[in-house]
């Protein structure tokens, strides 16, 4: 049956411009798509040219309120079994460490339908309703994880990882091997019948990938329209590699090989070049940005304001397991603080310490909570070229929603909030609700998650 939800409702239409309705609607019909969504005012002069009898009427409390799903942009859903490992390793060490131990153990397809399984259900629990999920080097275990996303009711792009070269030989494909496996990948998906999970093309990095995989991959991608995920620019040492072996930057690596079009998001892009930066902009390419691992795995700090301004989009991505927790939420909160730390590197004077003098010329703002919000749902979705089906609550698109109710488990002083509160506008009333979920509620705040108009168990 159709629906119509009736109360708080917030969502993004661009970085900048946030928009909030007290009082406000969504519906959506009975394919799971958005009709019409507004204020009260507007809910009236719509309601006038429908038959309200086809509709569901659902009415939000007080306390509640609706929010675009959490989009991912970049989550290795094998190593959430190694969650909280190695973290305090920089980057190469902990991927021969821990990683490629763990990602050839998914070469036993029970093994992975177990971790697969638990890993949509706890993405879906946080909030996460489309994701950028990397697989493992086995095509077989990598559907299954399209499987279970598709079973649960998760929107997902899903690609069986590629790597030939300088990754350990028991974890090695040959080129060869690598693009019949992706080929035989992306025909076994046509099998599922389904746009809410597609595959997405995935050399793991320039490091692991050598110039003909890079490029076969390219014309996979080309030839069958597909997206494509990778990680460019994490840590200087990874940088260095790259160099050494091609002789030109990260960037100009992937370009070459077809692999930089408007539906690439590359994950990290912490130390990119200006060049880099122009290059990836006019390909239409997007960034994942991945505060949490960048941070643990000591690669640095991303500026992505130094990438927005020069027209890249920019999502948000947990990056587990170099990433120490699952939800996006919590990705939202790490990227403010970069942001805020990335302030303090650029106007902060240590007292005794001449060279730390900050520049005059310098103007930076952090990252504000709607900016992040934007980041982590519209952003996202614009990110992985899927604006077009999710991101916000624009008619056409499909009903990816949380419903947030910040009544449950008051850890964090919901109810007492609300007894000081009373003189304030009912818009402000609503964003500092907001304000009080992402700052300080989590998961259990998330009382429903709908993808395409339909509530998944969580």
């Amino acid at each position: 049956m159709a629906k119509i939800f009736r109360g708080q409702i917030v969502h993004t239409r661009a970085l900048n411009e946030f928009e909030v309705f007290t009082n406000g609607f969504v519906a959506i019909d009975t394919n799971g798509k958005i009709i019409s969504c507004g204020s009260d005012t507007e809910y009236e002069s719509w309601n006038k040219t429908q038959n309200i009898n086809d509709f569901e009427i659902i009415y939000l409390t007080p306390d509640q309120f609706l929010m675009p799903g959490f989009v991912d942009c970049h989550i290795h859903a094998p190593q959430c079994a190694q969650i909280g490992l190695g973290l305090d390793m920089p980057l190469l060490e902990w991927l021969n460490t821990y990683t490629f131990p763990l990602e050839a153990k998914f070469a036993d397809q029970e093994f992975a339908r177990k971790v697969y399984n638990q890993v949509v259900k706890t993405t879906l629990r946080c909030g996460t309703t489309l994701a950028s999920y990397f697989g493992t080097n086995h095509k077989d275990s990598t559907l299954i994880l399209a499987k279970e996303a598709l079973q649960l009711g998760q929107r997902a792009l899903i690609g069986k990882v590629c790597s030939d070269c300088n990754i350990p030989d028991f974890y090695r494909e040959t080129c060869e091997e690598s693009i019949k496996a992706t080929e035989a990948y992306i025909s076994d998906f046509k099998s599922l019948k389904t746009k809410l999970v597609q595959p997405i093309i995935t050399p793991r990095f320039a490091v692991s990938c050598d110039k003909d995989l890079l490029s076969g991959l390219g014309n996979i991608a080309n030839k069958h329209d597909l997206h494509i995920q990778t990680h460019i620019s994490e840590s200087i040492a990874e940088i260095e590699f790259v160099h050494e072996i091609f002789s030109k930057s990260y960037a100009q690596v992937y370009d070459d090989a077809k692999l930089l079009t408007k539906k690439t998001v590359l994950a990290h892009a912490v130390h990119l070049e200006d060049d880099e930066i122009k290059l990836i902009s006019s390909r239409g390419s997007s960034v994942a940005h991945c505060p949490a691992s960048n941070t643990m795995l000591s690669s640095g700090l991303c500026d992505i304001f130094r990438l927005l301004n020069q027209g890249i989009k920019v999502g948000l991505g947990t990056d587990v397991s170099g990433g120490n927790s699952m939800s996006i939420q919590d990705a939202i909160l790490r990227a403010m603080d970069v942001s805020h730390h990335l302030e303090f590197v650029k106007k902060q004077h240590i007292k005794g310490c001449e060279n730390t003098k900050p520049s005059s010329s310098v103007e930076y703002k952090p990252l504000d909570y709607k900016q992040a919000i934007y980041l982590a749902t519209l952003g996202g979705a614009q990110a992985l070229a899927l604006d077009h089906v999710t991101g916000n609550f624009v008619t056409g698109k499909e009903f990816d929603a949380l419903l947030i109710d910040t009544s449950k488990y008051p850890l964090h002083n919901f109810d007492s909030y609300k007894t000081w509160n009373q003189d304030k506008s009912e818009e402000i009333k609503l964003l500092e609700l907001v304000q009080k979920f992402i700052y300080v509620g989590d998961e259990r705040n998330i009382v429903k998650v709908f993808v395409a108009g339909v509530q998944v168990k969580v």
